[in-house]
């Protein structure tokens, strides 16, 4: 998922000038590290400042990590074991044919404004969610419960034809097209997430997609934090919520998070003990961190893909041949091995490496004779006459360093020249949203170790499929057969059929898997690395007892 703040005119500047006030507030008091520890407040590093915590909105890192904070599902998963455990829902029962799964919601599940959760506010807040008004880019996620996707494309506007159904105040029940083995944990995914409807009512249309409802002192949550601050592009706090159930095991008072977009920086604050959690480290920072004794540094494989978007709606790209010779000149190895420090796993599929049994089609991998030859046939030999192409990136040091070794391969293989142009998260996401580029990059992490979910955001129905791409047989076998096939073998065969088309036609160009990257303070404690890379404040907790690190200077 990309990343990044307001504006590209004043983000460095007030980046800088926050790290500056950061820096010297260390000298005339306690660090937040250490006050943090004292207080059981997590001063974390959230990469940039939120397009929106409306969990039917969001679609990026930054606004995910604040709501599993303020929010809370049906069902959870577990950090340490990954597996699916209650969360509103204190139990439930699948059917024997596995299409009807029944939740029994805690009837201590409350609002953060005390009224409880009930079964129809999850029936209305699914409901919102895949409405075709509301323009949720996830909304194809729920497709597999009956009568979704209909409802979400507008071919069907009732809403008792969704197989969504509330059996009493406690008890929701949801009936399915097919047997779907990943549908609990689609369940605890934000797009799922309860929102409380009399507040959204209050402050405008409930299908308003930026409406007030969300603001501090609006916003009526359930999960185990509450919105207790908010400073555009200096910070965002959470304390923890007297109305929440299980308020009893959350350790942590409060939460802040910090809209650092500039690594460089974030390092820095850390170093200066401002931060306890980095949302990522500087590329040239890493040997010296992995060469460290007891180094704060942790990296572990990631569920997640870093890939470009094509937009095939516009010349050049319009072309496959042009496409396809974009990736023959790719050489993903020397880009991790040389940029990324050999921290990424080259990877020219859609679908991450070493997914659960899952392995993706033969694809276009680095052949720089090829892609000149298609680019030839194209009717572009050597570049001749090639439209101009413009890179557009979210603001980050890594996203420029790759766009730049991306442009340089291109350049001496190709002949093509290729202009750069960085931007800021929200301006970044309303220019791809708006299908306002011709190359654009993107980064794709799962909730879970289903295939389909890369797969299903290049159908044409997909609110994400921002890439112009719409292929027949594609959208035939990820939006009928797959959903519908209960042989495992079988299931997996169709997904690398889709997968195989995909990296044919080339409407985004996959570069590698991704590894999370973080600096942790040793004195957090119930947050272990995992392939998910899912941080649950709940289950965090800091010791005071554990000085904030101190290391050789970088």
């Amino acid at each position: 998922m990309p990343a990044a703040g307001s504006t590209a005119r004043w983000g460095p500047a007030l980046t800088a000038m926050l790290l500056a006030l950061a820096l010297a507030a260390c000298g005339d008091s306690a660090s937040n590290v250490t006050a943090g520890n004292r207080d059981g407040v997590l001063h974390f590093g959230n990469g940039s400042e939120p397009q929106s915590i409306d969990p039917h909105v969001m679609s990026g890192s930054p606004e995910v990590n604040i709501a599993r904070a303020l929010f809370e599902g049906l069902v959870t998963r577990h950090p340490h074991s990954m597996a699916m455990v209650p969360g509103v829902a204190e139990r439930w029962d699948i059917s024997a044919d596995g299409r009807v799964y029944t939740f029994y919601l805690n009837p201590r599940a409350c609002w953060s404004n005390g009224d409880p959760v009930t079964a129809a506010d999850f029936h209305w807040s699914l409901l919102r969610s895949i409405h075709p008004q509301m323009g949720n880019h996830l909304a194809y996620t729920l497709f597999g419960i009956a009568g979704a996707q209909d409802f979400a494309t507008g071919r069907n506007n009732d809403p008792e034809s969704v197989g969504i159904e509330v059996v009493d105040p406690q008890t929701l029940r949801i009936h399915l097209n097919n047997p779907d083995p990943y549908f609990l944990s689609t369940m605890g995914t934000y797009p799922t997430y309860p929102v409380h409807r009399a507040t959204i009512e209050a402050h405008g249309a409930w299908t308003d997609r930026f409406s007030g409802w969300t603001r501090l002192g609006n916003i009526v949550s359930n999960g185990p934090f509450v919105l207790s601050e908010w400073q555009l592009n200096r910070r965002l706090e959470v304390t923890r919520s007297d109305t929440y159930w299980d308020r009893g095991n959350v350790s942590l008072n409060a939460v802040v998070f910090h809209p650092v977009e500039s690594a460089t920086a974030e390092e820095k604050m850390f170093r200066a003990g401002q931060l306890h959690f980095t949302q990522t480290v500087p590329l040239s920072k890493i040997p010296g961190y992995q060469a460290m004794a007891n180094s704060p540094y942790q990296q572990h494989r990631w569920q997640g893909t870093y890939f470009l978007q094509l937009n095939t709606r516009r010349e050049p790209l319009d072309d496959q041949r042009v496409r396809q010779a974009l990736a023959l000149a790719t050489d993903r190895h020397k880009l991790v091995d040389t940029v990324l420090l050999q921290t990424e796993v080259p990877n020219p599929g859609l679908v991450p490496v070493n997914t659960p049994g899952y392995q993706s089609p033969p694809a276009l991998d680095y052949n720089p004779q090829r892609a000149r030859q298609q680019l030839a046939a194209a009717g572009y030999p050597g570049g001749a006459g090639l439209p101009a192409m413009e890179f557009v990136f979210n603001t980050s040091e890594n996203h420029r360093k790759i766009a730049v070794v991306l442009q340089q391969m291109w350049k001496e293989e190709l002949g093509i020249a290729i202009t750069l142009a960085n931007q800021e998260w929200k301006v970044y996401l309303d220019t791809v949203n708006e299908g306002d580029y011709t190359i654009s990059r993107m980064g794709w992490i799962a909730a879970d170790l289903n295939p389909a979910t890369y797969l299903n955001i290049l159908t044409s129905e997909s609110g994400i499929n921002r890439t112009g791409f719409s292929h027949a047989r594609y959208d035939e076998i990820m939006l009928a057969l797959v959903p519908a096939e209960a042989d495992p073998e079988k299931r997996t065969a169709l997904m690398q059929e889709a997968e195989a088309i995909l990296l044919d036609e080339v409407p985004v160009l996959p570069l590698y898997t991704y590894n999370s990257k973080h600096l942790v303070q040793p004195s957090v404690k119930g947050a272990p690395p995992n392939v998910l890379d899912l941080q649950h404040y709940k289950y965090i907790s800091l010791d005071p007892a554990i000085p904030v690190w101190k290391g050789e200077d970088k």
